[in-house]
């Protein structure tokens, strides 16, 4: 098996366009629906030859318990079905945590097609999203990487085309709170059955502020005000539709033109912009 240099991928973020929470499943994840569309927030992954398995980061201060690392998980994976050798993982922590932005889940599937590109795996799209879900239920969204309709845990995901997002523009805020994705599914409300998050998305987007909901902000709104103020705020700012990604803490707005940026900066905001 041949060895290779430095290389380097850039795992991006997800916002989720809509987010129903339709029940709890037996195993004790939930079904929901939602919208899984990639932006083009970034943050950078190494991977370097070593003679032992090892794992470093720089950039935003990550959880110190680095077994439980979905990098390394990652590499565990692809190591347990292949020959693979030790590897040193070096990640430049740029998209928040808790932010509802899929972080984690990017680094992770990042990490898994490095490793079957650089080794020459083969592995092919199919199995790598199944060892995606085994990291988390959307970790496989990032293998694909392109706008999903997702159902079940997140896992099951067919393409969706969203034409109409072209020549928009996107600004996502993170308040600097962290929501845990635990909590937050304890205390949300379930749906029961599907809200046809599927077809209220050919939408036009003015239409989506009456008719598509993330249903994890009634709680985590309750619990944080300043994160519902932000999203009126981007609605204040002539948003054409805003929400809280995920279990939050991030909102983004989807505006038609570029806004003025200043208007949202805080002390504790970190804002990504840009054009979709």
């Amino acid at each position: 098996m041949p060895y290779f240099c430095v290389m380097i991928v850039f795992p991006n973020a997800k916002i989720n366009l809509g987010l129903h929470i339709i029940d709890k499943r037996a195993d004790g994840f939930h079904n929901i629906e939602t919208c899984f569309y990639p932006t083009g927030w970034k943050e950078v992954l190494e991977i370097i030859p070593a003679d032992s398995l090892a794992f470093t980061s720089s950039g935003l201060s990550i959880p110190s318990n680095s077994a439980e690392n979905l990098c390394l998980q990652a590499y565990k994976l692809i190591k347990s079905d292949f020959d693979i050798p030790p590897i040193k993982i070096h990640l430049h922590k740029i998209i928040p945590i808790g932010a509802g932005l899929g972080g984690g889940s990017s680094d992770a599937a990042f990490t898994l097609k490095l490793l079957n590109d650089k080794f020459k795996l083969a592995i092919a799209e199919e199995k790598l999203v199944e060892y995606a879900s085994k990291l988390g239920s959307d970790c496989a969204f990032f293998i694909n990487n392109r706008p999903a309709f997702a159902t079940a845990k997140g896992e099951k995901q067919e393409s969706v085309s969203l034409p109409y997002f072209l020549r928009h523009y996107l600004v996502v805020i993170f308040p600097n709170i962290h929501i845990s994705t635990a909590v937050a599914y304890q205390n949300v409300d379930k749906r029961g059955k599907s809200a046809g998050l599927k077809e209220k998305l050919t939408m036009p987007i003015v239409e989506w502020k009456d008719h598509i909901d993330n249903d994890f902000e009634k709680t985590v709104f309750s619990f944080h005000p300043a994160i519902a103020q932000i999203k009126a705020q981007l609605y204040k700012e002539n948003a054409l539709y805003a929400a809280m990604s995920g279990s939050g803490s991030a909102v983004f707005g989807l505006f038609k033109h570029e806004p003025d940026l200043d208007k949202f900066r805080q002390p504790n905001h970190v804002i990504w912009s840009g054009e979709f």
